[in-house]
């Protein structure tokens, strides 16, 4: 961001999930009927997320309630990957500024997908909800400082502290995924898929667009070897 939005009206044509989240993550070139090369936009993102899911939970545990925290590009692939591929029935937006939410929630109704959207405000609020099944937590790393902050991270501790366990995908995965999420999660007994898998997801399907090859013909396996060894070294 912001290239993900500023590189929109440059674009002669968008995919479904392009249009519907509102940001670009990839390029590719088709050809029209005429002839004509058209720069064409999608984003992998919310493929990213839904596989980094589907492949590490049982499908039918995503089906109804799910819980969702973030905002911005990743909170909005996250809401479109959840409503439309999982079929989910509501959806809880925790966040320390309401005004952000409330625009996410109004973009996602306005292309579609914005039913069931909820924003979670205060502490209490998430005591009484129903614990959700799996969380997209796209909140960068950083101690909670301001009132709102501190605010957010107890909200999250409550809806992770519900008897109710399930799986969180911790989005944030740099500089380590060894997040506070990440580690609160843990504690509280969450299955925890890191950043990485979501990554490695997005990227595949971006090679699926550029290569025109099924994932199976991609080079899986060695992908998540490279990365992971990647991430076993130390960091400075």
């Amino acid at each position: 961001m912001p290239h993900k939005v500023a590189i929109i009206p440059h674009l002669d044509m968008l995919t479904p999930e392009a249009e519907a989240i509102g940001a670009v993550n990839t390029i590719f070139i088709r050809n029209s009927p005429s002839g004509k090369r058209l720069l064409c936009g999608t984003n992998t993102d919310c493929i990213g997320i839904r596989e980094a899911i589907w492949r590490n939970v049982d499908r039918e545990m995503v089906k109804g309630m799910m819980g969702k925290k973030g905002d911005g590009d990743w909170g909005r692939a996250a809401v479109y990957a959840l409503k439309t591929y999982m079929e989910c029935e509501e959806v809880y937006l925790v966040n320390r500024d309401r005004s952000e939410v409330e625009q996410v929630i109004k973009e996602c109704q306005s292309k579609g997908f914005g039913n069931g959207l909820r924003f979670v405000a205060t502490v209490e609020e998430a005591e009484a909800l129903e614990g959700p099944k799996v969380v997209v937590s796209a909140i960068p790393d950083f101690p909670p400082k301001t009132e709102e902050e501190i605010r957010t991270r107890r909200m999250i501790a409550t809806l992770l502290g519900n008897k109710e366990k399930g799986a969180i995908l911790e989005m944030c995965y740099h500089p380590s995924p060894n997040t506070a999420i990440a580690a609160i999660s843990r504690k509280s007994g969450w299955q925890v898929i890191e950043g990485p898998e979501a990554m490695i997801w997005q990227g595949l399907e971006q090679d699926k667009v550029w290569l025109r090859r099924r994932v199976s013909a991609l080079p899986v396996e060695k992908v998540k070897e490279v990365i992971a060894a990647k991430l076993s070294k130390p960091r400075l």
